[in-house]
C-alpha cells in the first residue's frame, strides 16, 4: 500500500542564508561528570564530520556535520522563517562564489543557535567560504498523510518518504524504519519548547547502562530515530504511548542535559507509528549523500 499525501497542495518558497560563524561558548566548559574541556562546537564549515559518521568520539561537542547556515542573526522573524521553511531533504543551491550552482541537501535544524545543517560533497566544501550564500527550495511544511490525519508531520520534504521506505499496513499502521529506538526518559535539552517546526532536542547518553541497553552508541549523523512516549504534535512533552520520529543533526556533548540532537519529523499518540529497526535508516543511505555518496 502506498501512502497518499497532500504533496500537490504544499507551497514551495525560497529562503536564503549564509554560513553561520563557528562559536566559542566559553574559555572552558564543565561536563556532567565534572570534566573540564575546551573543544570546537557549533557553526562553520566542518570538513571531516559527515552524515553517516558516529556522533561519538569527536574532540568536540554539539558538532554540526557539513555546513552550518543561518539567515543573518539580526532579524529574528526572518531567521525563524529560514528555519521553518527549510525541511529535511530539501535541495540547497549555492548562489555565489567559486561553488556557485552546486547543490546539497538540508539535513535539519539545530535549536538555540538556530542553525540549518546542510550536506555538500567534499569537493564543494573545499570551495566554500563564509561569504557564500545558499538558496533553499523550502518545501514540506504542511505535509499530511491523507488517510492518517492524526499523524503530525513537520520539517520533512515529501520526496524523502519513498526512499525512506515507510510502509502502510492494515489497521492504519505505518511502519517507519529507524536506526535506534530511544526510551522517553533519555531525552533532555529541548523538552518543553512549543515549536517543533524549528530547532531540535537532545538524546541523553551520559548513563552507560541506558546507552548499552538501547544501543544508543550506534547513533550516527543523519539517522532516523524513534522516541517512545514523547508527543511532538504541539510542542515536546511526555505522553505515554506516543511515538516521535526524528533525524539526528548534531554530535554528542558532555554537558549536563545535552547529547546528540534530533530534529522532529513525525509524531502520533494513537499507536499508528510503529518504528522498525533498520541499520540503513539514515538519510545519507536513503539519498546517497554524506558517507554514503
Amino acid at each position: 500500500m502506498s501512502l497518499k499525501t497532500n504533496r500537490d497542495k504544499l507551497v514551495a518558497i525560497a529562503v536564503q542564508g549564509t554560513v553561520a560563524p563557528a562559536h566559542q561558548w566559553a574559555p572552558f566548559e564543565v561536563g556532567a561528570s565534572g570534566e573540564i574541556f575546551a573543544w570546537p562546537s557549533t557553526g562553520g564549515i566542518t570538513y571531516n564530520v559527515k552524515v553517516g559518521d558516529s556522533v561519538f568520539g569527536w574532540a568536540g561537542e554539539h558538532i554540526e556535520p557539513g555546513v552550518s547556515a543561518s539567515f543573518s542573526h539580526k532579524n529574528k522573524k526572518a531567521e525563524a522563517g529560514f528555519q521553518f521553511l527549510a525541511c529535511c531533504g530539501n535541495t540547497v543551491r549555492i548562489v555565489s562564489g567559486e561553488a556557485k550552482g552546486e547543490t546539497g541537501t538540508v539535513i535539519g535544524h539545530h535549536g538555540g543557535v538556530e542553525h540549518l545543517i546542510l550536506d555538500f560533497p567534499d569537493a564543494t566544501l573545499e570551495k566554500l567560504t563564509y561569504d557564500d550564500k545558499f538558496l533553499v527550495r523550502g518545501f514540506g511544511q504542511g505535509l499530511k498523510f491523507n488517510d492518517h490525519p492524526d499523524i503530525h508531520i513537520y520539517n520533512l520534504d515529501p520526496d524523502v518518504l519513498k526512499p525512506w521506505g515507510l510502509k502502510e499496513k492494515k489497521g492504519g499502521i505505518i511502519e517507519v524504519p529507524v536506526s535506534v529506538i530511544v526510551p522517553g526518559h533519555a531525552m533532555g535539552s529541548g523538552i518543553g519548547t512549543l515549536s517543533v517546526t524549528s530547532g531540535d532536542y537532545d538524546i541523553l547518553c551520559h548513563d552507560e547502562a541506558t546507552v548499552k541497553e538501547y544501543g544508543l552508541d550506534k547513533l550516527r549523523f543523519g539517522d532516523f530515530v524513534a522516541v517512545l512516549d514523547h508527543d511532538n504534535r504541539y510542542g515536546r512533552t511526555y505522553r505515554k504511548g506516543s511515538v516521535t520520529i526524528g533525524v539526528v543533526i548534531h554530535s554528542d556533548s558532555p554537558l549536563g542535559g545535552h547529547g546528540p540532537g534530533m530534529t522532529t519529523l513525525m509524531s502520533a499518540t494513537d499507536g499508528r507509528l510503529v518504528p522498525i529497526v533498520d541499520d540503513r535508516a539514515n538519510i545519507g543511505a536513503k539519498l546517497g549523500i554524506g558517507r554514503f555518496a
